[in-house]
């Protein structure tokens, strides 16, 4: 999940570039409020009322250097963490020589132009996305928690803390995919490895690992220890712990480690949702988002068999005369009609219902848990939605041919297309636009 930029400061002398570079910004990012001004005391001014995401500045200012800037951002209380980015059409040697001690972030060569500075700005709220993310935090030192806590509040972290293993347990079982609370599940795990109660951290450790079985970059798991030796921090890796702290906490080192394991979960989510899409985009129809024949071919079978979906109706929908709507309307308005057939079926068919593009025009449905006098309904209310559907402006109509396994369950899923077809046949031979059965 990117980092939200809601405030941006940028610091320039020239009032034609922070015009220009206020107008894009607006443009490319519109939910994201841009502040201008054109000298280092201004800025200081503006940074000690208000609060901002990210900083930038060009390096020749009217009243004094853009690094000077930098030093006082990281010197500030309130903008120690913020990112700075200097504006400049040369990194020279003292820029990098420099940029590491006045705390600067990352550089622009504004010879690239404003609209590269735009793409630049987003691609870095991209790249610093780290600290943005739900954390489950155990720790039953009310002392060492009330610090905790309001350090990585501080941050933007959306914290829950819980004293014992057994309530982060329940926590966890309830944010699963799947549970009551899956839209609150959280992103990385921080417990003390000692706690006090029946289970110990590494007692969570295990059941992470090992009950709910995510992996260490589905949940990474950051454990707060004593200053123990080299044996202890062994004990914690292998317990399924991504990474350590060592108590007393030093912030910016526990900061680094947790930008450091929520990166790697969204690279894991990200990762996850490109699988996700790619399989999807495997088992589905790109034309009509309808399943594909692949997918009845390897899925069909198994739903048609499946005692929990008895009886199945089986439904072969043909678009009547088709090839004359392509010969006189063109195939791109063919396509959309075939898009929205698709888009009705995907609205108006039940959950327990398995649309198919079979093929060119030709459309299967398996609808679970449906009689045969269930299933006439639903092919003739389809039917009269379809012809009234005029899609493109476009008139058209069906023709359906319905089988049904309520009287043979022991029919193959072969024997339910054939008897369709064998409907489908009928239903054209005496006219289309029509179910036969």
């Amino acid at each position: 999940m990117p980092r939200k930029l809601n405030r941006i400061l940028v610091v320039d002398g020239s009032e034609v570039a922070r015009t220009i570079i206020t107008r894009i910004l607006n443009t490319e990012m519109p939910d994201t409020e841009t502040t201008t001004c054109g000298t280092v005391e201004e800025a200081c001014a503006w940074l000690e009322r208000s609060h901002f995401d990210l900083v930038t500045t060009a390096l020749m200012l009217p009243d004094k250097d853009g690094l000077e800037l930098c030093r006082y951002v990281r010197a500030s209380r309130h903008h120690h963490y913020t990112p700075t980015i200097v504006v400049s059409g040369d990194a020279d040697a003292r820029l990098l020589r420099e940029g590491f001690n006045a705390g600067v972030t990352d550089y622009f060569d504004k010879s690239l132009g404003y609209q590269a500075f735009a793409a630049f700005i987003m691609d870095f709220a991209q790249r610093h996305s780290g600290l943005v993310g739900r954390i489950l935090y155990v720790e039953d030192s009310q002392l060492t928690a009330t610090v905790m806590l309001r350090l990585m509040e501080r941050h933007g972290l959306q914290v829950t803390h819980t004293t014992q293993a057994e309530e982060a347990i329940r926590w966890l079982r309830d944010t699963a995919a799947g549970g009551p609370r899956e839209d609150q599940a959280f992103d990385i795990v921080i417990t003390d490895f000692y706690l006090q109660g029946r289970l110990t951290g590494g007692d969570l450790l295990h059941a992470i690992r090992a009950r709910f079985h995510y992996s260490q970059q589905e949940m990474p798991v950051l454990v707060l220890t004593g200053s123990e030796g080299g044996e202890k921090q062994v004990e914690v890796f292998h317990a399924g712990a991504n990474d350590f702290v060592s108590k007393p906490i030093v912030e910016e080192v526990l900061m680094a480690r947790i930008r450091s394991l929520l990166m790697i979960r969204q690279q894991f989510a990200a990762l996850k949702r490109q699988t996700d899409e790619m399989h999807r985009l495997a088992i589905t129809d790109s034309l009509t988002r309808v399943y594909n024949r692949r997918y009845l071919l390897d899925h069909g079978e198994r739903f048609a068999a499946d005692p929990g979906n008895q009886p199945v109706a089986t439904v072969l929908l043909d678009i009547d005369h088709f090839k004359k709507i392509n010969d006189k309307f063109g195939h791109v308005i063919g396509d959309r009609v075939l898009e929205a057939l698709g888009r009705l079926l995907l609205e108006r068919l039940p959950e327990s219902a398995l649309p198919v593009r079979f093929g060119g025009e030709e459309f299967a449905l398996l609808i679970a848990r449906c009689s045969d006098a269930d299933a006439r309904r639903c092919a003739e209310q389809l039917r009269r939605e379809i012809e009234a559907l005029r899609p493109a402006d476009v008139p058209i109509t069906v023709s359906i041919g319905l089988s049904n396994n309520q009287n043979r369950p022991d029919m193959s899923l072969t024997q339910l297309i054939g008897d369709a077809d064998r409907a489908l046949y009928v239903a054209k031979a005496q006219g289309r636009n029509q179910v036969c059965a």
